[in-house]
């Protein structure tokens, strides 16, 4: 893609971002050029050996992005460990048993620290982290404004209130919960593509393959011989997001969408008959056109409540305030 256009369909996403308030004009690509010159090489270079020792890290990483700036900004908030009475957002419904890889932002946030110490927040790791991983998968490659700072706290309730989407919404559902987040369908639909990596827990989609109808019935049983109908059996039991190829990133999510082979309700009901089929057909044709929107996408939701400025602060480590 002309790298002109490029840059110029990301100053419209951040400019039109409606969530992410005035703070976010106080980020910068430049944010660490001189401060910590080293950084996007040290989280590259860890990023490759993690993905080179299990691919599955780099679709665990963009989800941790997803979770974190969905529950009240992109601020690190996620990250944060239980310890004594304090209960963050890891076990919450919607993290709990799903949310991975908090070792491998550890892992670069202490690098870092070796670097340039004080001066990194885990927040832009995270956004740095997910923008890499994509990219290391196949996937497109996009400039991240940097500045943000980490949250001092977490919130279990509010990761527990219906801001995250649940493997079993429908898509009125999708669309206001990514509203709330200043985040359009269309954009909801090309982050939804995100699912072209990772995996996915037989518990999240044994509601589909056993009782929906819309959905191939081949595909179907391919996933019940690894989901057991049984309540319990199995449900740790793990199937890729994208049969075709499970982690390259690339528009075949979409693709399965069209032959009704989305793994989860959530995906499926993209395509069905609804408002988003058009966008469906269109990034399952047009590659470029996915990769463009999912860039857009990203970098909207990278700029939804940034903490900056003296907000916040800088964490020694990831997994707890300072």
């Amino acid at each position: 893609m002309n790298i002109i256009i490029f840059a110029a369909l990301l100053f419209t996403a951040v400019s039109g971002t409606a969530a992410a308030g005035s703070s976010s004009s106080h980020l910068s690509k430049k944010f660490y050029h001189t401060s910590c010159p080293n950084l996007f090489p040290i989280v590259k270079s860890i990023l490759k050996h993690e993905i080179s020792k299990e691919r599955r890290v780099g679709a665990s990483l963009l989800r941790l992005h997803f979770h974190d700036c969905f529950v009240n900004g992109c601020d690190a908030s996620v990250l944060l460990d239980d310890h004594g009475s304090f209960v963050g957002e890891q076990n919450a419904n919607p993290n709990k048993n799903s949310l991975r890889s908090f070792n491998v932002i550890d892992k670069i946030k202490s690098r870092v620290e070796k670097s340039c110490p004080g001066v990194v927040s885990c927040a832009d790791i995270l956004t740095i982290a997910a923008r890499d991983s994509v990219a290391l998968l196949g996937g497109p490659f996009w400039n991240v404004k940097l500045g943000r700072r980490d949250s001092k706290t977490a919130s279990f309730s509010d990761a527990n209130s219906g801001l995250l989407p649940s493997p079993n919404s429908n898509l009125s559902v999708l669309i206001s919960t990514f509203k709330k987040q200043g985040l359009s369908t269309t954009d909801m639909v090309a982050l939804s593509g995100g699912h072209t990596i990772g995996l996915a827990r037989c518990s999240q989609f044994k509601t589909r393959i056993y009782q929906k109808s819309n959905i191939d019935a081949g595909f179907a049983k391919k996933r019940q011989r690894q989901c057991p109908k049984e309540q319990r059996i199995g449900i740790d039991n793990l199937a890729p997001f994208d049969i075709q190829t499970p982690m390259v990133f690339d528009n075949k999510y979409f693709d399965n969408l069209i032959k009704k082979k989305g793994l989860l309700h959530s995906d499926q009901v993209l395509f069905s008959g609804g408002s988003t089929d058009s966008v469906v057909k269109k990034y399952s044709r047009d590659s470029e056109a996915f990769n463009r929107d999912f860039v857009r996408a990203m970098v909207k939701m990278a700029h939804i409540q940034p903490l900056t400025g003296s907000d916040g602060e800088i964490r020694k480590v990831c997994g707890r305030p300072n």
